[in-house]
């Protein structure tokens, strides 16, 4: 079996990548340090799977811990980098460890896989790269403006650092997927958004206010310029952006990328306003949701949607999830936990 490592793989896209390698076939070690997570995951992939991945908990900011790691899986044949912090609003507030974190634990990986005769690195990217974009759908070659918080900064860096990586070593291939926003959980309700303390994204603060763990749901600004005054994004179920990660992976197991560093957006190409959001989870709760609006927030940008051309039709991915299927089973996993 072909050994994968996933960084961050009890985080929330990372979990349901786990899942989704491991009904590949593949088999699957993680790292985490629960910081944003739960060893209560662990048990949720296995009761999906039947099959129980290798976890190591330590943080990847011990440098020395990293390297020991990699020495001692050898046989890792890919890595799928999620480990990062990820809260816009929190890396505006605390933007040094948001470059600790996100910068560190990528140089000290890529510092380690840089030794190995060939290297096949997926990085958990994002559309913040984008910034205010100019136009959209947003391409994968619109440019690259300066970021609206340190978070998106982070990924920004972090894409530039494997780019000049993969320019250095021709045998090092990777992959950054720029997600837009995914949401949702698993169908059998076992894993999903986990967040620890107040959440920081729509949908899980949507079903927490729907279930009266919080009062009241803040929508930030209904006076950009879209059609309802709310900001617009890309929502897209977690699953589908799971199965990219698998099929981003085999196409640089199999050799069919094109050049030794490609990036994808991950998106659905359509995009929903906050309140477009709210009305798709009352249509498959069918109950009122408790909200209001609020002034804008520090570094939301107005709007961003994905041009999926790309990845349909170079990568061969194309999401299949409504929004409605979407926050159906963000609703259920809610209403588990």
């Amino acid at each position: 079996m072909v050994k994968i490592l996933v960084t961050g793989g009890l985080g929330y896209i990372g979990s349901h990548t786990v899942v989704a390698l491991q009904e590949a076939g593949f088999k699957v070690v993680i790292v985490d340090n629960l910081s944003n997570s739960s060893i209560s995951v662990l048990e949720g992939i296995v009761a999906i799977t039947n099959k129980t991945p290798e976890f190591e908990n330590f943080d990847l900011r011990d440098k020395l811990k990293t390297k020991h790691f990699l020495k001692k899986h050898t046989d890792i044949c890919g890595v799928i980098h999620f480990a990062a912090s990820k809260a816009v609003g929190e890396s505006v507030e605390n933007p040094l460890l948001y470059y600790e974190n996100n910068i560190n634990t990528l140089i000290y990986l890529l510092q380690e896989l840089d030794k190995k005769e060939t290297s096949n690195f997926i990085f958990s990217s994002s559309c913040t790269v984008y910034g205010q974009a100019d136009a959209m759908p947003i391409t994968e070659a619109a440019p690259i403006k300066p970021a609206e918080s340190p978070y998106g900064n982070t990924k920004q860096i972090g894409e530039a650092i494997i780019k000049d990586t993969c320019r250095a070593n021709q045998n090092f291939n990777a992959i950054a997927l720029r997600y837009f926003n995914p949401i949702g959980a698993h169908k059998s309700a076992k894993i999903g958004e986990l967040p620890i303390g107040v959440p920081q994204n729509l949908v899980p603060y949507i079903t927490q206010t729907a279930l009266g763990i919080r009062e009241q749901l803040s929508v930030y600004g209904n006076n950009y310029p879209t059609p309802d005054g709310t900001c617009i994004r890309d929502y897209i179920h977690v699953v589908d952006v799971a199965n990219a990660h698998v099929v981003a992976l085999e196409r640089l197991l199999n050799k069919k990328h094109q050049d030794n560093f490609e990036i994808f957006n991950l998106g659905t190409g359509k995009g929903s306003s906050v309140l477009e959001v709210i009305q798709a989870f009352e249509r498959v709760s069918k109950q009122k949701l408790n909200y209001k609006i609020v002034n804008r927030r520090e570094g939301d940008v107005i709007s961003a949607y994905a041009d999926t051309k790309k990845a349909n039709e170079i990568l061969g991915w194309k999401a299949k999830s409504t929004i409605d299927d979407a926050m159906d089973s963000a609703w259920k996993w809610q209403k588990t936990l």
